[in-house]
């Protein structure tokens, strides 16, 4: 359930900026608290009234304007490169596997469009294709995530959005409604099994033969 364990495109944007904004702020962190201590420990000396107001507006300009600026500025550019890995865009070849996802107080509907599947609590995928998931609320608002597969999506009644997922391998991935629901919230859990793509069809195959 961690995010810093991704297996999965969007995931892996995710931690990338995670682990890229931990290691920036932590920088700026050291830095601020070394300036702290040397101003605590230095020798003023004598200093001019207009001396000491020029190095006043520096600190200001460039603690108080020019760092949050930069700062901000390169979050919001690694961001948004990294954010194009977790959108819903057209694929170059083909189009992806489509499953629809009904949530419900407090457990999850999964349905395979034209093949008459419908399971509870489970999804399965084929690993290293990307899936889009429909997803939707029968009654309240609700929150379909998989950590290590990509982030949190909401879900609302009466509404359909599109959650594009993605395992690198196969294996089993835990999720969780990451909205509360109400009393039943804390167990609305499910599992998502990737398996190979022919384990997948030879399992679709087997699930549509089952009455």
């Amino acid at each position: 359930m961690s995010t810093l364990q991704p297996a999965g495109p969007s995931a892996q944007a995710s931690a990338w900026l995670w682990w890229g904004m931990f290691a920036f702020f932590s920088l700026v962190l050291i830095a601020l608290v070394w300036l702290w201590i040397h101003a605590m420990r230095r020798d003023p000396g004598q200093v001019s009234d207009r001396e000491a107001q020029r190095l006043q507006n520096r600190w200001v300009v460039g603690g108080g304007l020019l760092l949050p600026i930069v700062s901000i500025s390169v979050v919001l550019v690694v961001g948004i490169a990294l954010g194009q890995r977790m959108l819903v865009l057209p694929l170059e070849d083909g189009e992806p596997l489509r499953i629809e996802v009904t949530a419900h107080q407090w457990w999850w509907e999964v349905r395979y469009p034209d093949t008459g599947v419908v399971l509870k609590d489970e999804l399965h995928i084929p690993a290293g294709q990307p899936v889009d998931l429909q997803l939707i609320s029968d009654d309240v608002v609700h929150s379909f995530w998989v950590p290590r597969l990509a982030g949190k999506m909401d879900m609302f009644p009466g509404r359909t959005n599109v959650l594009r997922l993605e395992a690198d391998e196969p294996g089993t991935y835990h999720g969780m409604c990451s909205e509360f629901c109400g009393v039943g919230h804390a167990r609305m859990h499910f599992v998502v099994e990737a398996h190979l793509p022919a384990d997948f069809e030879l399992w679709l195959q087997q699930e549509q033969g089952n009455d």
